[in-house]
């Protein structure tokens, strides 16, 4: 990330804090009887999309194969990322034929990659856009899902495999495909951004590793943590309190480049991996990088969340 700006109401007193996973929260406050015809709150974001191969990461000798038993040096600090007890995960005998009939173990890399498929292939991707989150038993009910359901089951799934899930709420950038990767399927014909949620799993050695089950690919350039938690409820871009209900809340987002010009380089030659680390699972054609990992693109993002008041005591 290049630079950050964050635009409020200039009645608003911004404070910033650190909540207990490390995440930066803007903390606003407004004297006693302050009156806004609108909340307005706009994000804006340049950043650097380089080009990078998720599967280039070691593992801890101990933890190439799953399931497995981290280090005591690190359980006691991956406790709330293993917890199975909060009602956001809650199954039942749907989530539990789907834990029966997802892989159960075998090499960690490609164990993970089959897991986050399972979800993928297992729930199809909608726009939901009603609050709140599903729980894994109300997923597999319907049969879709938005980002933060999928997300949410993948997540139940490998915590009951012994696996230290947390959620994560960010934006998503696709750039548009300048198809300079012959014979191969195109992506998104233009630049798109919007908010979206993914998993990712602790790996001795290899750290935090995101997984997305709405693409059922590792997570890529484009993904942009905002805040990793360990319960869903945890992630919200905005709560707060007011003594008027909102009558419409609005959310748009935008995405343009900084200085690039589309262009006509040769694919990427994959990097060579040391033998020990990981077989590379091939990715779909579309989330290949398109461009050398010399030549980095530059992007600049707006995102724009409003609420106006209803004139109802809230």
């Amino acid at each position: 990330m290049e630079s950050h700006a964050l635009h409020v109401p200039d009645s608003a007193a911004v404070r910033w804090q650190q909540d207990p996973f490390g995440n930066h929260v803007a903390h606003l406050s407004f004297i006693k009887g302050t009156r806004l015809s609108e909340l307005e709150i706009v994000v804006e974001l340049a950043v650097e999309i380089r080009p990078v191969n998720p599967f280039d990461f070691f593992l801890d000798d101990r933890c190439e194969s799953a399931p497995f038993a981290y280090p005591p040096e690190i359980t006691l600090d991956l406790a709330p990322f293993l917890d199975r007890m909060d009602p956001a995960l809650a199954g039942g005998k749907l989530f539990d034929a789907f834990l029966h009939g997802a892989p159960h173990g075998g090499r960690t890399v490609p164990f993970l990659v089959a897991l986050n498929q399972a979800v993928n292939q297992r729930v199809k991707y909608v726009v939901r856009e009603e609050t709140g989150i599903w729980t894994p038993e109300e997923t597999l009910a319907h049969g879709l899902g938005s980002c933060r359901d999928q997300a949410v089951l993948l997540m139940a799934l490998l915590r009951e495999r012994g696996l230290a899930a947390r959620f994560a709420s960010g934006y998503l950038v696709q750039l548009a495909d300048e198809g300079m990767i012959p014979d191969e399927p195109k992506g998104v014909g233009r630049d798109v951004v919007d908010l979206h949620a993914w998993v990712e799993v602790y790996l001795p050695g290899a750290g935090w590793i995101g997984l997305d089950p709405t693409s059922g690919l590792l997570t890529g350039e484009g993904h942009i943590p905002l805040a990793c938690v360990a319960r869903p409820a945890l992630a919200a871009p905005v709560e707060g309190t007011s003594d008027v209900a909102a009558s419409e809340v609005l959310f748009s987002a935008t995405v343009g480049r900084l200085g690039h010009e589309a262009g006509s380089w040769p694919p990427a030659t994959p990097p060579t991996l040391p033998s020990r680390r990981p077989a590379s699972p091939s990715r779909r054609a579309a989330s290949r990088p398109s461009t050398p990992a010399s030549t980095p693109r530059r992007a600049s993002g707006t995102a724009t969340r409003s609420a106006r008041p209803s004139g109802r005591s809230g």
